[in-house]
């Protein structure tokens, strides 16, 4: 494969970015700004929704080895990024969302190349039927349109929503934090380069550089321009685009995400577990923020006291203080926030019934998890936990569409409708019906 020569540094007036970084927008101009980008994504997803599965691919390998080849150019760009971080007073948390190491560079550009050879949904033959008066029917997959999709503090979302989204034939317009201005413009200058590399419209992902709100509030009202919103943050930010949005939703909601040791779960395995599920990143939305133990587990202590020696600070009710003096009570707020942080809320409850009743009444329908050696009450724990992901006797952190085998994710969605879970190639493409006929004419 061919190299682009190295990049110039991403700035704001990088081609196929829209917008001024330190320029606030009126709603006027962001308006102006989002029909703009709106119509060169569309004529730009025109060509994606019939560019073959192999130019896809070979604009995401090249992109991949642009990141690469740029490895010192984007660690320097983030390297800004935190310091200002820093400056502002960011937690632990977002800061470390943030952060990119050569580590996760590499496994940014291999999460591209695995999008590459995923199997190409598009085109893909659902179902077919022949009517009784000889009508062939078939649903066939199609891309969704333009994608917009708005995220906060994590550099690594622009390569996977931008590499998702021309896989599946979209394109996207992305609108990232300014937390991770620096490090989003040389990412998405290494899929701009891949594009190009391979014959396919730059314009296929553009980014938005102002970050204030009236960029939001465009995305929201650009019915007709956009097609689906992606959101990708904290609760405030969901929230606005839910309720304000005159475009379809495709929320990613917080993750109050339940572990929940049964009384019949080994001792050994729930530990391990458990500090992984909760401790392993504390920022990724798949980390366990919630432990409840069965009254009826034999040795609760040994388990409070692998999370608190492990670094961990536990918030909890009056049973989990009383077995461990470091443990401090929880309130009412507790239960329901996401720390994304290396603090957990700890509770006893009456066994199955008690944990499905607190997960109910505290989740988020992201992600629970429950650690047993009993078949018939994990299988009854995997039929009544309404979430988008499930899990027996494995650590709430496998909630990540690569552990899933989709390669990478555009997010998580916890709602019921179109697609649930990591959304995937898959998750980004309707249907239509194709209806073929030999001349027949309704009565």
């Amino acid at each position: 494969m061919t190299i682009a020569p190295p990049l110039a540094r991403a700035r704001a007036d990088q081609p196929f970015s829209g917008g001024d970084a330190d320029q606030p927008l009126s709603d006027a101009a962001a308006d102006r700004l989002i029909a703009t980008l709106g119509a060169e994504a569309r004529r730009a997803a025109t060509r994606l929704a019939q560019a073959p599965t192999a130019q896809k691919a070979a604009a995401l390998r090249h992109a991949a080895a642009r990141l690469r080849a740029d490895e010192a150019l984007l660690l320097a760009a983030n390297g800004e990024d935190l310091a200002r971080a820093e400056t502002r007073g960011l937690s632990n948390a977002l800061r470390d969302r943030l952060a990119l190491t050569p580590a996760r560079i590499a496994a940014m550009a291999a999460g591209l190349e695995s999008v590459a050879a995923l199997p190409d949904p598009v085109g893909a033959v659902i179902d077919t039927a022949v009517r009784p008066n000889g009508l062939a029917l078939s649903r066939v997959r199609v891309p969704l349109g333009v994608i917009g999709i708005i995220y906060e503090s994590r550099p690594n979302v622009t390569a996977d929503a931008g590499a998702l989204a021309v896989m599946a034939g979209n394109a996207a317009i992305l609108r990232g934090g300014s937390e991770a201005r620096a490090s989003n413009g040389c990412i998405h200058a290494a899929l701009v380069a891949g594009l190009e590399a391979a014959g396919l419209p730059a314009t296929a992902v553009q980014r938005i550089v102002p970050a204030d709100r009236a960029a939001v509030g465009a995305m929201l009202r650009a019915a007709g321009l956009i097609d689906i919103l992606v959101p990708r943050g904290g609760k405030s930010l969901v929230a606005r685009v839910q309720a304000e949005a005159r475009v379809p939703v495709l929320a990613h909601l917080d993750g109050m995400n339940h572990s929940f040791v049964h009384g019949a779960a080994d001792p050994a395995m729930a530990e391990t577990l458990i500090v992984n599920a909760k401790l392993r990143r504390t920022g990724v939305c798949g980390a366990t923020e919630t432990l409840l133990i069965d009254r009826a587990y034999p040795v609760p202590a040994r388990l409070i006291a692998a999370l608190l020696d492990a670094g961990c600070a536990l918030r909890g009710d009056a049973e989990a203080c009383a077995l461990d003096p470091r443990v401090t009570p929880a309130t009412l707020e507790d239960w329901d926030t996401e720390y994304l942080d290396a603090i957990c809320t700890v509770g006893l409850v009456d066994g199955l019934e008690g944990a499905l009743a607190h997960i109910t009444r505290h989740g988020s329908h992201h992600t629970d998890a429950i650690i047993t050696e009993d078949a018939a009450a994990a299988e009854r724990f995997l039929a009544e936990v309404d979430s988008a992901i499930v899990m027996w006797n494995a650590s709430t952190q496998f909630a990540d569409g690569g552990e899933l085998g989709l390669g990478a994710e555009i997010g998580i969605s916890t709602g019921r409708l179109h697609a649930r879970g990591p959304v995937a190639l898959e998750g980004l493409t309707t249907y239509k019906w194709l209806v073929r006929g030999t001349g027949q004419a309704r009565p």
